[in-house]
């Protein structure tokens, strides 16, 4: 079996037709260039070469194996390289959990833009709450995902890559909808449409707290975990709610999205990953997501 050394070596007087100049091209004497096209036309059991004092000339043989080395040489140049970019984390595949919520207003822009950045990364996305995302990450299921607190952190490594208001949600025909400068005060005496404590539970801890602070209790009316189908309540006439940022995506008609003038009232998503993560992908992929989106890093 030949050696790419020795590939490397016939392509080299292939295209220089001169031995001193093709050593010269390698780097190398001209002795040790003759022997290893020996070599490898020894382990062909075929002459490449025609060699004179005056000239080398390419046999019919030659001709054929040419393009067949160049091919070789290019190949083996191509894994090295690929298993290189692995390496560094330019390739290889992402599994990304997210929650239905960061679909509506972050993840169009962080596919698009890891997409343009790290065009060999393989992205695959998995829309989870976050308790799901969290048994992902402990099982391998997911390599990152875009989480709502609390999650564990004696596992994870986090980053706060978005913060976003809460928006007062109200039918179209409410008073609150024409109210100047809406505030949390404003709910004593409303039905709310609440957060459910188990499946969005960081949401229904926000807003419960929000509610303690402006010292209201509002009459929660239903337990809902996904912003739709919370917005689809309102429009009904179920009652008003507390909605991110991002629930302007999903154009409810008969809605109203009022922004508060409550300080505190901001709901994050942070991006997590295992602190002993074995992915090289990623390092790569996290310190793109957090230079072009992070607002804040713990």
């Amino acid at each position: 079996m030949f050696e790419l050394s020795q590939l490397r070596c016939f392509v080299a007087v292939a295209e220089e037709l001169h031995f001193g100049r093709a050593a010269a091209r390698l780097n190398m004497t001209q002795p040790p260039l003759s022997r290893q096209v020996q070599l490898l036309e020894h382990a062909l059991e075929v002459a490449l070469l025609e060699r004179t004092s005056r000239s080398v000339r390419l046999t019919p043989a030659g001709r054929a194996f040419l393009p067949e080395a160049r091919r070789i040489l290019d190949l083996a140049e191509g894994a090295g390289l690929a298993a290189k970019r692995v390496a560094r984390g330019d390739e290889g595949a992402i599994a990304l959990g997210c929650t239905a919520a960061a679909s509506y207003m972050l993840l169009p822009r962080l596919v698009s833009y890891i997409t343009a950045t790290l065009p060999g990364i393989d992205l695959v996305l998995k829309e989870m709450v976050t308790s799901e995302q969290m048994d992902a990450l402990a099982n391998g299921g997911i390599d990152l995902g875009l989480v709502r607190r609390p999650f564990d952190r004696r596992l994870v490594a986090n980053v706060c890559i978005l913060r976003e208001p809460l928006l007062l949600a109200v039918p179209r025909e409410h008073a609150l909808a024409r109210a100047s400068d809406p505030a949390i005060a404003d709910l004593a005496g409303e039905r709310l449409v609440m957060w459910s404590p188990v499946e969005a539970r960081y949401f229904f801890d926000l807003v419960t707290g929000l509610c303690a602070a402006a010292g209201v209790a509002p009459a929660h009316v239903q337990y809902i975990a996904q912003t739709h189908t919370m917005l689809a309540l309102v429009s009904a006439g179920l009652g008003v709610a507390l909605v991110p940022e991002s629930a302007r995506a999903m154009h409810f008609d008969g809605v109203v999205l009022r922004p508060l003038v409550t300080r505190g009232a901001v709901a994050e998503l942070h991006l997590v990953w295992r602190r002993d993560s074995t992915n090289p992908a990623v390092p790569a992929f996290r310190d793109a997501l957090v230079r072009h989106f992070g607002p804040g890093q713990e």
